[in-house]
């Protein structure tokens, strides 16, 4: 098994397993785009260039640039080249694996930390094996994540993740990557075509107070979660709780 992911954009592709290197660059560019290092307008280096950026063939680059193209996040200009287009699908599947979908009341994409509560391996609730469709005798295990999303130091997130532990074995429960669904595609090839949501909103109970810190009586939006593998098979659930005042979830279908 591999170690972990090397996610550094323009590092050595060569062994991450079970994902084709044409979507390794489709997915490395896009971070690019995402995180704002190529702002819309920006023209794309040459396809010598981004090959020997990222390690792979001209072939490979030119692959994901008529994919990512096609599907509208750049634009090829006669006599320019390579354009970033600025319609940025922030959560399409294929690409960013991205299930934080909080925004400012103003509509801007905001970007989070995460900082770990707790990261176990347990046995399974009667909720947890009904989600996943687990066996009580033959998957009695799952791993169970607590965590907590900030934004400029502000908690206005916990959630709780849920997956059956034989399809994570040697997960590191002491060193948890922020970005799960990504790790889950590099390292163990797990892919998430679907993801099933289910939104209500609450009064904050006493778990939402300590995690988010207020003491004041307030509503919460939850946010309950299934993805699904290509199979159509549960891979994992998850619960969020979020802060809505000066939020608004956003929820994209490209």
């Amino acid at each position: 098994m591999a170690s972990g992911p090397n996610p550094l954009v323009g590092g050595d592709l060569v062994g991450v397993r079970s994902v084709p290197l044409y979507e390794q660059v489709k997915r490395q560019i896009s971070e690019l785009i995402l995180l704002g290092t190529w702002t819309p307008a920006t023209v794309l280096p040459g396809e010598h260039d981004l090959a020997g950026k990222f390690g792979v063939s001209v072939g490979t680059v030119r692959r994901a640039l008529g994919e990512l193209t096609f599907e509208g996040l750049l634009t090829r200009r006669p006599r320019i080249g390579t354009v970033v287009t600025g319609r940025s699908p922030h959560h399409r599947l294929r690409h960013f694996f991205q299930y934080f979908r909080l925004h400012s009341d103003t509509g801007k994409l905001l970007k989070s930390d995460v900082r770990m509560v707790s990261a176990i391996i347990d046995r399974a609730t009667e909720t947890e094996g009904a989600r996943l469709n687990l066996s009580s005798e033959t998957e009695p295990q799952v791993l169970r994540l607590k965590r907590v999303r900030l934004i400029e130091d502000r908690a206005v997130m916990w959630d709780v993740f849920t997956m059956p532990s034989r399809l994570l074995p040697e997960f590191p429960l002491h060193d948890v990557p922020a970005r799960l669904y990504v790790y889950l595609l590099e390292v163990y090839g797990i892919r998430i075509s679907a993801v099933r949501e289910s939104l209500s909103a609450e009064l904050a109970n006493d778990q939402d107070k300590t995690l988010l810190e207020f003491t004041d009586i307030r509503p919460v939006m939850q946010i309950e979660e299934v993805a699904y593998d290509p199979a159509g098979t549960p891979i994992s659930w998850t619960i969020h709780r979020a802060l809505t005042e000066g939020y608004r979830y956003v929820n994209e279908v490209n």
